[in-house]
């Protein structure tokens, strides 16, 4: 198995080697030469699996001979082991038709842990065989950092620092980051927003002396493996609910496209997906391209969905270098035009991307409607963008297709917006219930490269 870069003018890699580099040196994202197929007797022969088996079948053929199958199996037993319900990704029923995929059983509540926790012993399994130590530096709008901490703290081969908007996550998101107290995480606040600490990152990897002499690697959704392991609860969702014999549609609440555009691998795989929703917040630049109206860069409006508050999405770069036929100088393109605030798709390429993929946009105060009414009808509680997501879904979905909203976070994760909607104060689960108590660490980092290069270099582990 072979990955080429979107932007089609990086060299080819090794799935290893695609995992440790992350971002592309062209400034592209790696995507497989070839998407594996599976059949639908080894589709169906999932159901009654569990969920290590099933992510065993999806994702070995992407990982080529970077482990061999007892390694592997190894490092998906490991991420999993630790997830507080047995089924990993249980699924809940809304109405009838409607299924809520609960992704929020790993080690911080969210659906970054599925991918976040592989990687950790992937990335681990990999760096010890080569003898190697490397330096994550990633980017979050909440989830993703304290996932990746989660997953990598006191692993010995490897420094993590995660920049967050400071004041733009929630408390719990925040004291998930600040609270681990092992020596090689590193929470920094960065002065700006979500796509301002992206940029950041992204300039740090196309600094090539400063990405070689750290040994710079990315966890961020740009890093095809975590793509690849979200892939695996749309095939066991999907089988639960009688594929490949019916077809399953799902909506995703997304700010970054990553999560979706697992779906839409899965898709590609042959499992039986009939319909891909976005959905989004106010910050709505996925919505209005897919309704035909470009990709054009607003103000970032903060929300009480924060993961999603987001104006450039980077695995979006992925989708289109699929609906522009796999063209890395069009991607390359559109991405420079993005630099001067976006770009319009071209009418073949807009009819290939709603092909698979629809959208919904949805308020602030219908998200906490949504909150509120969800809560009443099945006594589940959502968290916000989980509320998007069911919300989105109610508008989409189409009778005799079972609907499945995944569900990304926990709502103790986000406290207030919960509590303003139904009165209620989500408790966090009792292995968290310390955590307001926990001390803190974290450094306050201006937006300007220098000097959060200057840092890692002085923080990082020689």
């Amino acid at each position: 198995m072979r990955y080429v870069s979107t932007r089609g003018q990086a060299p080819v890699l090794t799935f290893e080697d695609t995992m440790l580099t992350g971002l592309a040196r062209d400034g592209g994202l790696y995507v497989p030469e070839t998407i594996p197929q599976i059949d639908a007797a080894d589709i169906a022969a999932m159901d009654g699996q569990s969920y290590e088996q099933i992510a065993y079948t999806v994702m070995r053929p992407f990982v080529g001979d970077t482990f061999t199958d007892d390694e592997f199996r190894a490092c998906i037993d490991r991420a999993y082991a630790g997830f507080g319900h047995a089924a990993r990704a249980p699924m809940v029923q809304l109405d009838q038709g409607h299924f809520l995929l609960e992704l929020f059983h790993g080690p911080t509540l969210a659906f970054k842990d599925f991918a976040m926790q592989l990687i950790g012993q992937l990335f681990q399994t990999a760096l010890a065989r080569r003898g190697d130590r490397v330096t994550i530096v990633g980017a979050t709008s909440g989830d993703t950092g304290s996932a990746a901490i989660e997953a990598f703290r006191g692993l010995s081969n490897v420094d993590v620092f995660i920049l967050y908007p400071h004041g733009r996550v929630s408390e719990v998101q925040r004291r998930q980051m600040t609270t681990p107290v092992e020596d090689n995480v590193h929470a920094l606040a960065l002065d700006g927003d979500f796509d301002d600490c992206q940029a950041r990152l992204k300039d740090m990897f196309n600094d090539f002396d400063f990405r070689d002499g750290v040994g710079l690697a990315g966890v961020n959704s740009i890093n095809w493996a975590r793509v690849l392991a979200q892939v695996v609860y749309y095939f066991s969702s999907a089988v639960a609910l009688g594929a490949p014999a019916r077809k399953v549609s799902f909506t995703v609440p997304t700010g970054n496209f990553g999560d979706i555009f697992a779906g839409y691998i899965a898709k590609r795989m042959g499992l039986p997906i009939d319909r891909l929703v976005v959905a989004t917040n106010q910050n709505d630049i996925l919505h209005r391209c897919l309704a035909g109206q470009g990709y054009h860069k607003g103000d970032t409006i903060p929300s009480i969905s924060p993961s999603m508050d987001i104006q450039v999405s980077s695995n979006f770069e992925r989708a289109l270098f699929d609906a522009y036929g796999r063209d890395g100088g069009a991607v390359a393109q559109l991405m420079d035009e993005l630099k001067s605030g976006g770009f319009d798709v071209s009418q073949g390429a807009m009819q290939a991307l709603q092909e698979h993929y629809a959208s919904g946009r949805v308020s602030e105060d219908d998200t906490s409607a949504q909150i509120a009414a969800t809560l009443a009808a099945t006594t589940e509680l959502l968290c916000p963008h989980s509320a998007v997501g069911v919300h989105v879904a109610e508008h989409q979905r189409v009778a005799g297709t079972p609907m499945i909203t995944l569900a990304t976070a926990h709502p103790a994760k986000f406290p207030a917006a919960v509590e303003a909607a139904t009165s209620l104060h989500p408790p966090l689960p009792p292995r968290m219930a310390d955590l307001y108590e926990r001390p803190e660490r974290l450094t306050r980092v201006p937006n300007d490269l220098d000097a959060l290069k200057a840092h890692i270099i002085a923080h990082r582990a020689q």
